[in-house]
């Protein structure tokens, strides 16, 4: 038996892997470990582009030429689209393999629309012709519910993120089925389409630690970082019970247990590629059903009594629809995609507009 945790994983569970990243190198390396699929936002392109910073400043000043009226958003937005066309070539074997369900490279909406149902719904349509296999991203917003359910309903197969609660999992499950329905309605097709609902388990570990640090909570500094498991696996036993079609996600790791703590499920988990080369040097023989296991009572009971936050992404009314945007966790990785925004922007001025003084 091979000793890769995440080809024993591939060989020995219905929970599949995606990479993080864009990075058609990084792609490469990952597919030999086994993944079927990849993910990506504003901040992981950024960063892809700044990887291969030589071949990207070549791309920009060559879209600038061609389209010499094109803001700096508009010839950076073109790179992400280039990039995300170029990942998705890399995954087309598994897309076919798969029928759809899997294959997929995520290209995130604009985080700039995050309040934009409309915005929202049109560029998912968008983004969706760029390639076969490309999966669209929507942040879980109050706006975004709507556009879930009409994306679903053109025919996009979506990913939902900037998700950290039961709630908001539940949410874009419903919509999601609305607009499945309404194509079956139809007669129109939807065996090809795979949406995934994450959940950025990390960032809710992360979150918690900053409302028990706001609270002046007195808590076991390792029973927080069960928080993002505790979320994904309640979610996971909502959506067996109730039947989604959508799947859940795992991202935004800080430890292994945001893979190991969460396999045995029909969902997928999606490391980052520097986890993946951690996880695959470990050694750990995972247990393969642990997603389905309950989180122990001494965890689970401190952080749902004294952690008001917790509480609120745990339970399954935990949030209402109208809070969703502002959620402090969503609040805090929306900052961090518009900051992205602004940062492509100014690495494509630094190639049309070079600073003179360097």
């Amino acid at each position: 038996m091979t000793t890769s945790p995440f080809l024993y994983m591939k060989e020995n569970s219905p929970t599949v892997l995606w990479n993080d990243s864009a990075d058609p190198k990084e792609l490469t390396d990952a597919l030999s470990w086994g993944i079927v699929g990849a993910t990506c936002n504003p901040v992981i392109a950024l960063s892809a582009l700044k990887a291969d910073k030589d071949y990207w400043t070549g791309q920009i000043k060559k879209y600038a030429a061609s389209h010499p009226i094109a803001t700096e958003d508009e010839i950076g937005w073109a790179m992400v689209k280039e990039l995300s066309i170029n990942a998705a070539k890399l995954l087309e074997g598994e897309f076919e393999k798969h029928n759809g369900r899997n294959g997929r490279l995520s290209i995130q909406t604009d985080p700039r629309n995050f309040r934009n149902t409309g915005a929202l719904a049109s560029q998912a349509v968008e983004f969706s012709k760029l390639a076969k296999n490309i999966i669209v991203k929507i942040p879980v917003t109050t706006e975004a519910i709507a556009a879930f359910e009409e994306a679903t309903y053109q025919g996009v197969s979506l990913n939902a993120t900037v998700s950290f609660s039961v709630a908001q999992t539940i949410a874009v499950a419903e919509a999601v089925e609305r607009g499945l329905k309404r194509r079956e309605a139809e007669g129109l097709d939807i065996s090809q389409m795979g949406p995934v609902c994450t959940i950025m388990v990390g960032r809710v570990d992360d979150w918690v630690k900053v409302s028990a640090e706001k609270s002046s909570a007195a808590i076991d500094p390792g029973i927080m970082e069960w928080a993002g498991v505790a979320v994904f696996r309640h979610a996971h036993k909502i959506y067996q019970e109730r039947g989604y079609r959508t799947r859940l996600l795992s991202a935004a790791f800080r430890n292994h247990m945001h893979w190991s703590e969460i396999l045995g499920g029909d969902s997928v988990i999606s490391p980052p590629y520097a986890w993946q080369v951690r996880i695959n040097k470990s050694g750990i023989k995972p247990n393969l059903n642990s997603v389905n296991e309950p989180v122990a009572s001494h965890i689970l009971e401190p952080l749902l009594e004294h952690l008001p936050e917790f509480r609120k992404m745990y339970d399954v009314d935990g949030l209402k629809v109208e809070e969703f945007t502002n959620f402090g966790a969503t609040l805090r990785t929306l900052r961090g995609f518009l900051q992205s925004v602004n940062d492509l922007e100014s690495f494509v001025r630094d190639v049309t507009v070079p600073n003179p003084d360097k």
